[in-house]
């Protein structure tokens, strides 16, 4: 692939143009009786979301570590909109460790005691670069960034497929069946370019990588890479996959990075939070997005990036499955992902 595309490519992620997704586009009451679950929604880009979501009428299930966190979060959206929050939709704290395993098993069955159906799931919570130093590890000794983003994500995933399976209604008597079912994956433009050649290493995977920008650009990697591979397995579901980056917004990915280094980017590169809620507000709910579009990668603030214009051709051989000519590490990450979780189903 040229330079001008790679140049081409980093520019528009990096300076989007204006989002054509927003409230307007997510009017209130819209999504009344619809049952959407946000990981990571008490904070940054997630409560950003579930802001938007809430006023949308639907049931938003609020997932993160605290549960104290989750109630403050639910209170300032409340209070946000006043007295009109009364007609909107519903909040709800759902306690999710993405670290740790039977945490994340027990949110799945919590979930599925209240809830028949999932219309769409935002696995909007992650770990940051800088959060997690080498050598750290998850509770069950899983490296960090792969663990929570990759693992613990994938498998909070599988297990609410029955409800996100549910989703899937047809319109009249006799009519094709539509899918209504979404998931929807936090990938970042670092992946791009930070990421190693294939996407992730195998060898690594256990260890982690010493540079940190170069080990959390794997995990993203490895985000997107089983966002594709979602598709492609549970498409005949009647279940849209797809990879998102939410852009360079002042959220939790930064945290860690040194003063002046955040200087520089809030001077040059970062936006507010609400754009990239907008962005995964796209993938979620965009009528644009259909399930010819499964597994398509999304840019800021809610565009389509095709693979042929992607930079990094490796990673899409990579993915591909060995039937399309490709390496087949969306089935070679699964397996190691669900080698993992395995012990604790």
């Amino acid at each position: 692939m040229s330079i001008i595309t790679k140049i081409r490519n980093a520019l528009t992620q990096n300076y989007p143009p204006r989002p054509k997704f927003t409230e307007a586009d997510i009017p209130s009451g819209s999504q009344k009786g619809k049952v959407f679950m946000v990981t990571g929604g008490n904070a940054g880009i997630g409560f950003e979301l579930c802001k938007l979501l809430f006023r949308s009428g639907a049931t938003v299930y609020m997932a993160c570590r605290s549960q104290e966190k989750a109630r403050v979060a639910i209170q300032e959206i409340q209070n946000h909109y006043g007295e009109n929050a009364h007609g909107m939709g519903q909040l709800k704290a759902l306690h999710l460790d993405l670290s740790d395993l039977p945490s994340i098993k027990e949110a799945a069955r919590q979930f599925a005691q209240q809830e028949p159906k999932l219309d769409v799931l935002w696995n909007n919570a992650g770990i940051g670069g800088n959060a997690a130093k080498f050598g750290e590890h998850t509770t069950q000794g899983l490296e960090p960034l792969i663990g929570i983003n990759c693992v613990g994500a994938l498998f909070f995933t599988e297990l609410l497929l029955p409800q996100l399976t549910a989703s899937r209604a047809s319109e009249t008597a006799g009519s094709a069946q539509q899918p209504t079912a979404r998931v929807v994956w936090v990938t970042s433009a670092l992946a791009d370019t930070m990421s190693p050649k294939n996407g992730i290493d195998f060898d690594s995977l256990d260890s982690g990588i010493k540079d940190r920008v170069a080990n959390y650009a794997a995990a993203k990697a490895g985000v997107w890479i089983l966002a594709r591979e979602f598709a492609r397995r549970h498409g005949k579901d009647g279940i849209i996959s797809l990879p998102v980056n939410p852009g360079n917004v002042r959220a939790g990915s930064y945290n860690g990075t040194g003063a002046f280094l955040m200087w520089i980017l809030n001077t040059l590169m970062l936006y507010d939070v609400i754009y990239g809620a907008y962005t995964e507000a796209y993938g979620g709910l965009s009528p644009s997005i259909t399930l010819k579009d499964n597994g398509i990668y999304i840019m800021p603030w809610g565009r389509v990036r095709y693979d042929h214009d992607t930079p990094r051709q490796d990673i899409i051989k990579a993915m591909n499955s060995e039937e399309e000519g490709g390496l087949g590490y969306g089935r070679k990450l699964w397996d190691w992902c669900e080698a993992k979780w395995k012990p604790y189903v």
